[in-house]
């Protein structure tokens, strides 16, 4: 909205707000956990959001509260614009146009005359209004819509382009530029009875495009595979150049999304947390601190302030580092990657604060000898999903999967894993407390105990059929268990009997802590509380 305050949406109903430039983010509440693709604000306080399954949600207290409007759709949503708190359009799959005059409590489709993908709109006045999209992929075309009533007509305009185009962005009624595949550069002077190819010097997607008046604007984009990019031009078009004054964190590549509020202030947003930021009109771009907006499934401590949390991103998988107790994070490197899916990382453990373990989608098992600064791919014999990972030291160590139930277990720090018999599947839990006693939980209220270092596994009885999601032993006779619906087991027999306790809540419980205080601090706490 301005140079202070922003949003930016995307994955798993994720919305962030800052009010400082972006020194600093705010997680706020959507409401929701589909993809969010856009965003618009007139002012600070009215926004709206779309995305997945026809989700729309807005808010009118700048995101304090941001509340689910009915769609009537359940097409995706690719853009949104919004020309006052009260008109604007969402467009999206299968040539999707629906149209509010009463800030969203209220949505109706519109005709667009086209059964393609509408990515990107404009609106420029309560009447005035530009979409594109197109059909993308071979033999593919360019898509471009306009109304001047309201949408009560869009009319198709004719165009060079043949491939998809993401974003549009105009600056009055008559100047617009559009942008997509294939570094296809767009641009209209006489409201789109005209669009004129301009030269962007690349063949990468571009994604993104803000103009703040005629002359000035910048263009987003990426490579899938490669890197991303920045073109920007203060002639109206007549000439891009690249801009490449900025550094990026680990495995980030793409940029997605561009907004400038001047000729100079203007944030660009991509994967892997990018948030770059400039005040000079791209001369030079800022890193801003970031967080990771995506799943974070496992975690491990060593210490009260050496941790490690891993999780899913595209393309790399997520894993992050602490060594303040978590008052900041800093990716790392997994030295592997999916560029066309992304990776999940599941479980995590340290045994000290150089060597870990991390386990992962498709039997990926990492190791790190120095804090993470670099991470090994090991091999397995198998390509389960491997959700947990425990060592009792350096050398030994055990892995659950979860799709087929595989134990797999190490005497030689992953040189070798070797898969023992567990006639069980869902396994998503496992803790051993020396190098021969350990505990395994899984779906259906599994529970599987070895002493013998997992040459043998033999079922205990839970006396539940909930999914156990994680277990921990203090010593080999007592230890807990914690699942769905809040359950939490105690054993401290070694897990010859199982005793339900209360916890009072229903929700899923996902963990149970690897490491405590000694038992004189624990009693010091307890007594001050």
């Amino acid at each position: 909205m301005d140079a202070n305050t922003g949003t930016v949406v995307g994955e798993n109903g994720t919305i962030v707000r800052t009010t400082d430039g972006g020194n600093s983010w705010t997680i706020q509440a959507s409401g929701t956990t589909q993809t969010l693709w856009a965003v618009s604000f007139t002012d600070a306080n009215h926004g709206t959001a779309v995305g997945e399954a026809g989700t729309i949600v807005g808010t009118t207290d700048e995101g304090d509260h941001w509340v689910t409007q009915p769609s009537g759709t359940t097409f995706q949503l690719r853009g949104v614009s919004f020309s006052d708190a009260n008109n604007g359009a969402a467009v999206g799959d299968s040539g999707t146009i629906l149209r509010t005059t009463d800030g969203g409590n209220s949505w109706v489709p519109q005709s667009s005359g086209t059964g393609n993908t509408l990515f990107g709109i404009s609106f420029i006045d309560t009447n005035t209004a530009t979409a594109v999209g197109g059909a993308c992929g071979i033999g593919g075309e360019s898509t471009i819509v306009r109304t001047t009533d309201g949408g009560n007509t869009w009319t198709t305009q004719a165009n060079p382009g043949t491939v998809c185009l993401f974003k549009v962005s105009f600056t009055d009624g008559n100047t617009g530029t559009a942008v997509g595949d294939g570094g296809v550069i767009l641009r209209t002077t006489n409201g789109g009875d005209s669009w004129s190819p301009q030269t962007s010097g690349t063949t990468k997607t571009l994604y993104g495009v803000s103009f703040t008046d005629t002359n000035n604007g910048t263009i987003s984009g990426f490579a899938l595979g490669g890197t991303g990019i920045i073109l920007r031009t203060t002639d109206g078009g007549n000439n891009w150049v690249e801009q490449t004054n900025y550094s990026l964190p680990q495995g980030a590549s793409a940029f997605y999304a561009v907004s400038f509020t001047d000729a100079n202030t203007g944030t660009i947003v991509g994967d892997a947390g990018i948030v770059l930021q400039t005040t000079d009109g791209g001369t030079q771009w800022n890193s801003q601190p970031t967080v990771t907006f995506n799943y974070l499934y496992g975690v491990s401590f060593t210490d009260s302030n050496t941790g490690t949390a891993v999780g899913y991103e595209n393309p790399d998988g997520m894993i992050l580092r602490t060594t303040d107790g978590g008052n900041s994070w800093v990716r790392q490197n997994s030295g592997i990657g999916d560029p066309f899916a992304g990776l999940n990382f599941f479980g995590v453990h340290f045994v000290n604060s150089n060597v870990g373990t991390l386990v992962g989608q498709e039997g990926i098992i990492l190791r790190t000898t120095d804090g993470g600064n670099n991470w090994v791919q090991q091999t397995t014999d198998t390509t389960d999903w491997l959700y947990a990972v425990h060592f009792s030291d350096e050398n030994h160590g055990t892995a659950v999967g979860f799709l087929e139930g595989k134990i797999l277990s190490t005497t030689d720090g992953g040189q070798n894993w070797a898969t023992q018999t567990s006639q069980a599947t869902g396994l998503l839990g496992v803790y051993f407390t020396d190098t021969n006693t350990g505990t395994v939980v899984g779906n259906d209220g599994v529970i599987l105990r070895t002493t013998d270092g997992g040459q043998s596994w033999t079922p205990q009885t839970s006396g539940t059929t909930n999914q156990l999601r994680a277990v921990w032993f203090a010593d080999t006779n007592t230890g807990s268990v914690v699942s769905d619906q809040g359950t939490i087991l105690r054993t401290t027999d070694g897990g010859q009997t199982w005793v339900s306790q209360t916890s009072g809540v229903s929700e899923i419980l996902l963990g149970v802590p690897l490491r405590m205080p000694p038992m004189e601090q624990r009693l010091d706490n307890w007594a001050q509380s």
